[in-house]
């Protein structure tokens, strides 16, 4: 879709050199956060946490072995089998409702970059802290797993918000896909060393447990470390006055969320937005479930053992990073809304080739690890460069808080129909099929958006290709 370029409203402020000099800061902090995502959500503390269920459930017996004995949370049973899945639905349901709290009152302070850093600081504190889950400590480790999601999913509002600040409007593909392209690859280095760690735990003299509250540690000090980059790389931009003059931090809370029911009042004045909402609320669901439902998939349907999936998962790392960057630079000729309408159309082709997939063939599930990581790094960042197009001027942050809590809040809803559909056919093969319907739902009403439209409608630029 091509647009007329009409007069920025977003004041990307600076000279050339400086924007640059931001946007390599910026990246960083993908760098710094994808080592937590990677080492931490995605291998290794599910696992650790289910092992210490099972020890406060079931003392005395082989962690190994099944544990029928029940957790009481508030009153609660929970299989500790299912205490980490609870916790991270507890977290995301949270966060569905803290995240626009949090977009509003970064952007009623304007003080972007150092939010952000405070969140992923906190964040990284508590990831760290995770090396002191042990004996049966579950109580803590459910404490700590939450804190660090809420922690770094408000960080991730007010970082994708700081795009809007420092990159133009032709220029947020390019420096949105370098980003993920830079978290993956960083997040995938510090998953390979721990790994390697966890492997070979004894030629260093550790325990299986000790090598994985180490990595654990090492994934919280890197996404603090880290944080260090942008933080000082960046600078903190004045917001739009929206206010009557009182500034006390009482009175910004209350200022915050009337912003925000503001918003989600006149959110219908740009339907181009809504429906790019809708649209990612959908697709967004099924590339989550993917995610999730591989590993299961694999090791249950396909017979492949947790060393071929450790290697898979590490291929996807790597491969996402030149995904992201082929698919900004597609973007670039082409434009975001076709490039991710093109992508969706390969996360149907991942699903189709998964249903037929032959079982223990190794080399074949690297092939489709390999395309999964070609279109995940690519969709995402084109997706969160898009959705910047179509934000009102001095709403960047409220906006993103949308996007992510549209994510977070119905991200169950891709999970819930894999496993209904398990229960009902016994056959993981048919769950995975289903999920082609979130892509096809989200592709079509992501071929009614029109980018120009609501670039215009929000008041901002339209990119010379959209």
């Amino acid at each position: 879709m091509m647009g007329a370029v009409a007069t920025p409203s977003v004041p990307v402020t600076g000279s050339d050199v400086e924007r640059r000099r931001e946007q390599r800061s910026w990246y960083w902090y993908d760098w710094a956060n994808s080592a937590y995502f990677a080492t931490t959500v995605a291998v290794l503390y599910f696992p650790y946490l289910t092992v210490v269920a099972k020890r406060a459930a079931c003392p005395g017996q082989d962690t190994d072995l099944a544990c029928h004995t029940d957790l009481h949370v508030l009153g609660i049973p929970v299989a500790p089998g299912s205490l980490a899945l609870y916790g991270t639905t507890t977290a995301t349901l949270l966060s569905a409702v803290l995240l626009p709290i949090v977009g509003a009152l970064a952007d009623r302070i304007g003080r972007k970059r150092t939010l952000m850093a405070g969140f992923a600081w906190v964040g990284a504190t508590a990831a760290a802290a995770m090396v002191l889950v042990g004996g049966g400590n579950w109580q803590l480790g459910v404490a700590l797993q939450m804190l660090s999601a809420l922690a770094a999913a408000s960080s991730l509002v007010v970082y994708d918000a700081i795009l809007c600040e420092i990159a133009t409007p032709d220029e947020r593909d390019r420096v949105s896909s370098r980003g993920w392209a830079f978290g993956y690859l960083g997040g995938g280095l510090l998953l390979a060393l721990n790994l390697a760690l966890v492997t070979a735990h004894s030629a260093v003299g550790l325990s299986t447990e000790w090598a994985v509250r180490i990595s654990l540690l090492s994934a919280g000090v890197w996404w603090g470390l880290f944080t260090f980059i942008p933080y000082r790389g960046l600078r903190d931009r004045p917001q739009p006055v929206r206010d009557d003059g009182r500034s006390g931090p009482a009175e910004v809370v209350r200022q915050s969320f009337a912003q925000l029911a503001q918003t989600l009042r006149h959110l219908r004045g740009y339907p181009q937005t809504m429906l790019f909402l809708l649209a990612y609320l959908f697709y967004s669901d099924g590339i989550q479930t993917v995610i999730y439902a591989a590993s299961i998939f694999g090791s249950e349907q396909l017979g492949l053992s947790s060393q071929e999936l450790i290697a898979a998962i590490l291929l996807v790392q790597f491969v996402a990073f030149a995904g992201a960057l082929a698919f900004g630079r597609m973007a670039a000729s082409v434009g975001a809304w076709r490039t991710v309408l093109s992508s969706l159309v390969l996360w149907c082709v991942v699903v189709g080739l998964g249903y037929v997939l032959p079982a223990k063939r190794f080399a074949l599930f690297l092939l489709l690890a390999c395309l999964i990581g070609l279109v995940l790094g690519g969709s995402q960042a084109l997706s969160r460069s898009l959705f910047s197009q179509l934000i009102p001027y001095g709403r960047e942050a409220e906006y993103f808080s949308l996007y992510q809590a549209c994510e977070r809040g119905t991200s169950w809803l891709g999970t819930l129909m894999f496993g209904l559909v398990f229960q009902l056919t016994d056959n993981y093969r048919y769950a995975i099929a289903t999920l082609v319907v979130f892509f096809v739902i989200g592709g079509t009403l992501l071929f009614r958006v029109d980018v120009a439209r609501g670039a215009r409608e929000a008041g901002n630029a339209v990119p010379t290709v959209v």
